[in-house]
C-alpha cells in the first residue's frame, strides 16, 4: 500500500554544464520510511550512489524530514556534507546537530601494564573482605547458639523445626534415589573389575567403605547445597530486596538469632540423618546390583558389611555430616545476607552461594580425608 508522499528519490541526468543530481521529495520521517519496505529500497538506492562524490543534492522538496532520515543521508555522504547541497532552512540546523556530533571522538583509554596487579588485589581484597564477614558470622552464630542454651523457652523452636522439614524431610526424595543410582553404578563398575580377578567377595568392602565413609556425606551435602542452600540464600536475598530485614531491626528483632541460627542448628541436625538415609539408600542399590552381577545374596552382603566397614567410618560419616551442614547453612546465609536490594544482585548471589558451598564442602572433605587418614582401615 502506497502512502501519500512517500520518500522518493529521483536521479536526475546532468545537463549541459551541470553535474548530475538526486532530488528528495515526500516525507522522511520514520513512520514513513517503515511503510512498505520503503527504507531498504532507499538504502539500495543511497548505497548506489555513495561512490559518485561530484553528485548535486536537493533536499528543499522534502516535506518533512526528522533525525531519522537525515543520518540516512549523512552516512550515504561518508559523513560530511556534499561540496553540492541544496537545503532548506530548517533541514540546515538538523544536520548541523548532526555533524557537530559526528565530530565527538572518545578517548584511547590506554590499557595500562598493571592491569593484572590491579585485579589481583581487588580479588585478594574481595577475599579478605569475605573472609572477615564469615569468621563475624561464625562469632555471632556461637554467641547465639549460647544464648539459645541459657535461654531455652524463649528460643525460636519453630523456627529450627521449620527449616528442619524443608531442609532435611523434604530432600528425602531426591537423595533416596541419587544414592540408589550411585550405589547401582559404584557397585555394577566395581563388580566387572573384581571379577576379572576372582575378588568377587572384596565387593562388599570397597562398596562400604566408599559410601559410608566418602560418597554418602558428599553426596547428601552436595544435594542439600543446591536444593536447600540456594533457597537460604534466596529467601535471606528476598527479604533484603523487599526490606523486610531492615523492619526486622527497626523491631528490634535479631537476625541472627531469628534468622541463621535455627538455619545453622537446623542442617546441622539434619544432615547426618540425611547421611545415614543416603548411605542406606546407596547400599541397597549396591546389593540390587550385586545381586544382578554377581549374584551376591542381600544375607551375605548384611552379614560382611560389619567386618568390612569399622565403627569409626559410620562416625566420621556422621561427623562430616554435621560439619558439611553448618558450613552450608553459613556459606548460604553468608551471601544471603550480602545481597543488595535488587533482582541482578539476588540472582548472582545465589549462583555464587551454591557454587562457594560446594566448594567449602570439598575442601572440608579433602581436611577429614587428611586428619583421618589412619582412622578406620
Amino acid at each position: 500500500m502506497q502512502i501519500e508522499n512517500a520518500p522518493t528519490l529521483t536521479l536526475k541526468p546532468p545537463d549541459a554544464g551541470s553535474p548530475q543530481s538526486v532530488l528528495a521529495n515526500g516525507i522522511w520521517q520514520v513512520h514513513a520510511l517503515a511503510q512498505c519496505g520503503a527504507i531498504k529500497t532507499i538504502n539500495a538506492t543511497l548505497v548506489s550512489l555513495k561512490d559518485k562524490p561530484d553528485l548535486s543534492w536537493d533536499l528543499s522538496q522534502i516535506v518533512r524530514l526528522d533525525h531519522i532520515g537525515a543520518q540516512m543521508f549523512w552516512n550515504a555522504w561518508g559523513k560530511k556534507r556534499p561540496a553540492q547541497l541544496q537545503l532548506a532552512e530548517k533541514q540546515e540546523e538538523l544536520f548541523k546537530r548532526i555533524e557537530e556530533a559526528s565530530k565527538l571522538e572518545l578517548p584511547r583509554v590506554r590499557a595500562s601494564r598493571f592491569n593484572w596487579v590491579m585485579t589481583l588485589g581487588a580479588g585478594m581484597l574481595n577475599f579478605f573482605e569475605h573472609a572477615h564477614g564469615f569468621i563475624r558470622l561464625i562469632g555471632q552464630v556461637v554467641q547465639d547458639i549460647g544464648r539459645f542454651i541459657r535461654h531455652p523457652m524463649t528460643g525460636p523452636w519453630r523456627e529450627v523445626s521449620a527449616n528442619i522439614f524443608h531442609s532435611g524431610f523434604q530432600a528425602l526424595g531426591i537423595t533416596a534415589l541419587v544414592g540408589f543410582l550411585i550405589g547401582v553404578v559404584l557397585s555394577y563398575l566395581s563388580a566387572q573389575q573384581l571379577r576379572m580377578f576372582g575378588g568377587d567377595m572384596y565387593l562388599v568392602n570397597i562398596l562400604g567403605m566408599s559410601v559410608i565413609r566418602e560418597l554418602g556425606p558428599l553426596l547428601a551435602a552436595i544435594l542439600v547445597a543446591g536444593r536447600s542452600g540456594s533457597s537460604i540464600t534466596a529467601q535471606l536475598g528476598v527479604m533484603r530486596v523487599t526490606e523486610e530485614l531492615d523492619a526486622m531491626l527497626v523491631m528490634g528483632i535479631s537476625h541472627g538469632y531469628r534468622l541463621i541460627m535455627p538455619k545453622v542448628v537446623a542442617l546441622a541436625i539434619s544432615m547426618p540423618l540425611l547421611v545415614v538415609w543416603t548411605d542406606a539408600m546407596a547400599l541397597i542399590g549396591g546389593m540390587v546390583s550385586a545381586k544382578v552381577e554377581l549374584n551376591l545374596s542381600a544375607s551375605y552382603f548384611l552379614q560382611k558389611l560389619p567386618d568390612a566397614v569399622p565403627l569409626s567410618n559410620y562416625i566420621i560419616g556422621l561427623l562430616k555430616g554435621t560439619t558439611f551442614g553448618m558450613l552450608i547453612a553459613l556459606v548460604s546465609c553468608h551471601f544471603g545476607l550480602r545481597i543488595k536490594p535488587n533482582t541482578e544482585s539476588l540472582g548472582r548471589g545465589t549462583t555464587t552461594s551454591v557454587v562457594t558451598a560446594i566448594t567449602v564442602v570439598i575442601l572440608a572433605d579433602a581436611v577429614f580425608a587428611i586428619i583421618f587418614s589412619g582412622v578406620g582401615f
